[in-house]
């Protein structure tokens, strides 16, 4: 909730001596815990690599592990990183983001040995390599994005920067379609999706845009049957954004990041105007646009009939009909409760079991024990994000963590749902886990971004205790 001006945060008193209580840490006990639960994440990640090699070959590959030892240096370095320009920030994001992209090279490399590939051939090979360019960048950003405010000036170039990036695919000449979704761009061979990119984007538009615009947005419009309605002026950016989702849905072909970008706004307007009204319209405009793309797209129509009908034996065995989904499936049961162990299963029978189906492929070695140990990983991360957002100093910055949160919280929902069933499968990529550069570095700046607001969030939370005591 967006506190008012009027309104004040003070410090906790005792009261048996009637003091100031502080119970803020400090600094370099802040950043002495994250380097204790680091190392705990690097260790895990590295006996979890070798346990894969050990199960799948019976022999340790020393050479990948002397690729893992050098990313483990450039994870502290982000953490010296930290020492040095953001003291204040939150100890458990990057030993978390950490073990969650430990996990997901693991088991690419276990693909990789399932199905023979080596070398600079291998996907996981690869991933190790986007993991120190992701690092490198979340680096560069805590070292270059001192005060996040800054971005607050720029945006409506966030905003040409998402548009754009968002209508790159569909450009001639680069734009790439790959598996029936227009979500890739080709530059120099450089492959990407820029999507990725435009979430971020969009999230810092949002903040700034949803800060200005809140006080109309919540307390302006004519009221009918006790509810206040909005402006129809008003309505105008959640109308341009549904036109945006309905647009990537129709021209993309790719319903999941059509769902996340509407969801993405949805969220972030509850958070700045605390009014259920702007949930029930936008919720309202992306039931009607889905059920008209579900009945009239035909890409949509056999989303949603491999959703309902996967054991179907004619849905189960059409281009692209339910087998993917139904493979995953039975590589959960297989897996049962406490997995087949790792390096022991067979995850390569499902198809795109890097990228797409990567939580099915840990669900069969590690069990629903290490599906659930997973998702309280995904759930710690997008906790401290939105707690971020509680501590906030400033609107921008409450607004803005909240939205990083609400990528992650909706994107992890968006995959994972589709694996097991809860929502028609999309083509999203699971957060840190699955191969693709662009969705981890990405990600890592969205770590990075939220470090940094959790840095100035937790200074001036200090400073003003300190100040009252």
């Amino acid at each position: 909730r967006i506190m008012s001006a009027n309104e004040q945060v003070l410090p906790p008193v005792s009261p048996v001596t009637g003091r100031v209580v502080l119970r803020v840490r400090m600094p370099q006990k802040l950043r002495n815990i994250e380097l204790g639960l680091l190392l705990l994440a690097l260790g895990l990640s590295a006996l979890s690599l070798a346990l894969v090699q050990w199960g799948a070959l019976g022999e340790l590959d020393w050479s990948l592990l002397t690729y893992a030892a050098g990313l483990a240096g450039l994870t502290l370095g982000v953490h010296l990183a930290l020492r040095l320009v953001a003291r204040d920030a939150d100890p458990f994001i990057v030993p978390i983001a950490t073990m969650l992209n430990g996990l997901g090279i693991t088991m690419i490399h276990r693909l990789d040995l399932a199905g023979g590939a080596s070398g600079w051939d291998a996907a996981g090979v690869r991933q190790m390599a986007w993991t120190a360019v992701a690092l490198v960048i979340a680096i560069g950003v805590l070292l270059v994005v001192r005060n996040y405010r800054v971005l607050l000036r720029y945006r409506y170039l966030a905003m040409l920067a998402g548009i754009i990036l968002l209508t790159m695919p569909l450009w001639p000449g680069i734009g790439r379609t790959v598996n029936g979704a227009t979500l890739w761009v080709n530059l120099g061979g450089i492959v990407f999706q820029p999507g990725e990119i435009a979430k971020i984007a969009l999230a810092i538009f949002f903040a700034g845009y949803l800060m200005t615009a809140r006080e109309s947005l919540s307390t302006v419009g004519k009221k009918l049957w006790g509810i206040r309605w909005p402006r129809v002026r008003d309505l105008g950016p959640l109308l341009v954004i549904w036109v945006v989702a309905m647009g990537v849905l129709v021209f993309q072909r790719d319903l999941g990041t059509s769902l996340l970008y509407f969801g993405l706004f949805l969220a972030m307007l509850y958070v700045a105007t605390n009014r259920v009204l702007w949930i029930g319209l936008g919720g309202g405009l992306f039931v009607v646009g889905a059920v008209l793309a579900a009945t009239q797209i035909g890409y949509v129509q056999g989303r949603v009939m491999g959703w309902l009908d996967s054991f179907d034996p004619d849905i189960y065995n059409a281009v692209g009909g339910s087998y993917q989904l139904v493979q995953g499936l039975f590589g959960f049961a297989e897996g049962g409760f406490i997995g087949r162990g790792l390096g022991q299963g067979q995850p390569s029978f499902v198809p795109l079991a890097n990228s797409d189906y990567i939580v099915a492929a840990l669900g069969e070695e590690l069990g629903i024990v290490g599906i659930f140990a997973l998702l309280g990983l995904y759930l710690l991360l997008v906790s401290r994000g939105l707690r971020v957002g509680f501590m906030g100093t400033d609107d921008f910055g409450r607004l803005l963590s909240a939205g990083l949160g609400f990528v992650l919280a909706l994107q992890v929902f968006i995959v994972i749902g589709g694996v097991t069933r809860i929502i028609p499968v999309t083509g999203l990529t699971t957060p840190f886990l699955a191969a693709g550069g662009s969705s981890l570095v990405a990600n890592w700046v969205i770590v990075a971004l939220i470090l940094r607001l959790s840095d100035d969030a937790r200074a001036s939370v200090r400073h003003d205790a300190g100040v009252a005591a």
